[in-house]
């Protein structure tokens, strides 16, 4: 059995219009900006040098405060809650939005190698940052000549 895609007359509006919508991509969720449960997840950025990872999370809108940063063992976590309320009353009507916003990331950090006793975070526009510092005996050490005897 061969499968033909069949061309509609040109005048009829309603086979094309099913065309257009069934051959897009409409739930392809597999963008990296989507949780299984098709809600928005930020975009994370994690860069390593000599003494600390830096990881940052683009969040606009958000305050400092609706964001948790936990560590467990070796396990970072950060997550977010944030809920918005707005009413607006008129003559004959009045209208209720509201709006919740969450999301959590969750990072291994490798044994041993992180000082977890000095994690900083800071919000500013937008953009949450983390400095996650190295313990000293982890840093790469420089190259040493070693003498022959």
């Amino acid at each position: 059995m061969n499968l033909i895609k069949r061309n509609w007359n040109n005048n009829s509006a309603l086979p094309n219009l099913f065309d257009d919508f069934f051959n897009r991509e409409l739930f392809n969720w597999g963008n990296s900006n989507y949780s299984s449960t098709s809600t928005t997840v930020p975009s994370v950025n994690i860069r390593e040098n000599e003494d600390a990872y830096e990881v940052e999370v683009a969040a606009p809108g958000m305050e400092k405060n609706d964001f948790e940063i936990k560590l467990d063992g070796n396990l970072l976590t950060i997550s977010s809650m944030k809920k918005n309320k707005s009413e607006a009353k008129e003559e004959n009507f009045t209208r209720r939005e509201f709006s919740y916003q969450s999301f959590q990331r969750s990072f291994e950090l490798p044994k041993d190698v992180v000082d977890q006793d000095n994690i900083n975070a800071k919000y500013e526009n937008g953009l949450l940052s983390l400095v996650i510092p190295k313990k000293e005996d982890a840093k790469r050490k420089p190259p040493r000549l070693i003498e022959i005897s």
